[in-house]
């Protein structure tokens, strides 16, 4: 088989993830746990990790559109930037999401690095959350169930004047350059912490996640992506989601469902699934070399139960809205768009209202 800009793509996209994945698993980087530490104990430390990997992605996204390397438009994949903005879509998703990746102990991102890791239970849930995926995805879930509800709630931008969802857009501001100032004004919040600079791990997670995010940019819209998606035009049978893109968790999962359906099928084998596979990987790698690797299974039914609940609100919700903690979280908001925004609000919630709940459960049953 021939070599071509198709595979180097996707090599690189994997060989990223499998850092992304490494560093991930050495340092703890957790949007849960995040989430967690903030409204359990009051620390911040995690959050702000996460937060530093959004401006590190908006940072370098917003460099690269300024120096003329990257052009993004309503293309990408999902289209972040499109003037059809449906913001019940992403309240609704990320609520579905936030409470989902709680109640299965982890999002997209970190439960594939315990997989790798060896948590077994982590199997399941993207089992489930993949098969949530394919249904809302490549079947009728989402047309049927969701689409007749919240279409009607969609607002066409245009309409008003306005060519995408942008904050740059919306207020009639430069992107790059409002990414720029919103970035430093980001890192300046994170880094007024003290306790918060001299934590190395929390550094590195952050740094590592968006600096990913924002080289994933570069590969699909840059120079590379620009011939990527030069030779799909001209290729007989071109394969899927060439389009620019950055790291996502969820839709993934739904295309690794749908290339299995015809596992010949190469056409099916996309960006976003060589990157979750490198992502696996890499917290194996990392685990094995680290001496961490440990099995782990389901403490009772009621375990099971409560994972698999979560994993199919992952699955759902992640389509519903977009993207999960990574996908939008992180290069969704890397963009500026306000539907990546509101989805990263609804996740936090959804997840925070959860862990409040539980909390008064167990504090009810005492």
């Amino acid at each position: 088989m021939e070599l071509n800009i198709h595979h180097a793509v996707l090599g690189a996209a994997f060989a990223m993830a499998a850092i992304m994945g490494a560093v991930v698993h050495r340092t703890h980087f957790c949007t849960m746990g995040a989430v967690s530490d903030w409204v359990n104990f009051g620390d911040s430390g995690r959050l702000r990790a996460w937060l530093l990997a959004i401006a590190v992605a908006m940072l370098g996204l917003a460099g690269l559109e300024a120096s003329g390397l990257v052009q993004l438009d309503g293309t990408t994949f999902p289209p972040y930037r499109s003037p059809e903005f449906n913001w019940a879509r992403h309240v609704a998703g990320g609520l579905m999401f936030g409470t989902g990746m709680t109640l299965a102990s982890g999002c997209g991102n970190r439960t594939l690095v315990r997989l790798g890791a060896g948590n077994l239970k982590s199997l399941v849930v993207l089992a489930v959350a993949a098969a949530c995926a394919y249904l809302f995805m490549w079947g009728d879930g989402y047309a049927r169930a969701v689409q007749p509800l919240l279409a009607p709630l969609s607002v066409d931008l245009t309409a008003n004047g306005k060519s995408g969802q942008t904050l740059g857009d919306l207020f009639g501001m430069n992107n790059a350059k409002t990414g720029l100032v919103l970035g430093v004004a980001l890192l300046a919040a994170i880094f007024a912490n003290r306790q918060f600079r001299r934590s190395p791990e929390h550094l590195l997670g952050g740094l590592t996640v968006g600096l990913a995010v924002a080289a994933a940019w570069y590969l699909t819209a840059g120079a590379p992506g620009l011939a990527w998606q030069e030779w799909a035009q001209f290729a007989d049978q071109p394969p899927q989601r060439v389009a620019p893109q950055s790291y996502t968790f969820i839709s993934p999962l739904g295309d690794t469902v749908h290339w299995l359906g015809k596992p010949l099928d190469l056409r099916r084998i996309d960006f976003g699934m060589l990157a979750a596979a490198g992502v696996v990987f890499g917290g194996f790698v990392h685990a094995l070399f680290t001496r961490t690797l440990r099995f782990e299974w389901f403490a009772s039914g009621a375990d099971v139960m409560r994972h698999v609940c979560g994993a199919a609100l992952m699955g759902s919700g992640g389509v519903i809205g977009l993207g999960c903690t990574i996908g939008q979280g992180v290069s969704g908001v890397s963009t500026l768009a306000l539907g990546s925004f509101l989805t990263l609000a609804a996740i936090i919630t959804g997840a925070a209202a959860t862990m409040k709940f539980e909390y008064w459960r167990l504090m009810r049953a005492v």
